[in-house]
């Protein structure tokens, strides 16, 4: 099984932009507190168990317990804070984001596969 990354720090988020110039980094932006993103969790790890692309980075951003790092994906993708949030980030910019109830399995095969 393909898994996640968790991102705890500003400068983890750093190396991942810097990353995305060379594969493309797909971000989950969770919030421990919402039955919403946990659905959002749930969808994800599904997509991840099944066959997820390959050459892609994947990666977690808990909102709450790392606030300065979920304010710094907005300030640097210029999107507006949501959650549960999905951002697919090529090149150090925002290809493809979606949120709340469109973060599901289906949505990742369509738009990564």
């Amino acid at each position: 099984m393909t898994t996640y990354r968790e991102i705890t720090t500003e400068a983890e988020w750093e190396q991942a932009l810097e990353a995305s110039a060379d594969k493309p980094v797909l971000v989950l932006k969770h919030s421990t507190r919402c039955p919403v993103s946990t659905a959002a969790l749930e969808e994800y790890e599904e997509y991840l168990k099944d066959k997820p692309a390959e050459g892609v980075e994947y990666v977690l951003v808990k909102v709450i317990e790392a606030r300065p790092v979920s304010n710094r994906i907005a300030e640097d993708l210029g999107v507006k804070h949501e959650s549960p949030q999905m951002i697919l980030v090529k090149d150090k910019a925002k290809y493809w984001t979606t949120s709340h109830w469109s973060v599901t399995k289906k949505h990742m095969q369509a738009v990564l596969d």
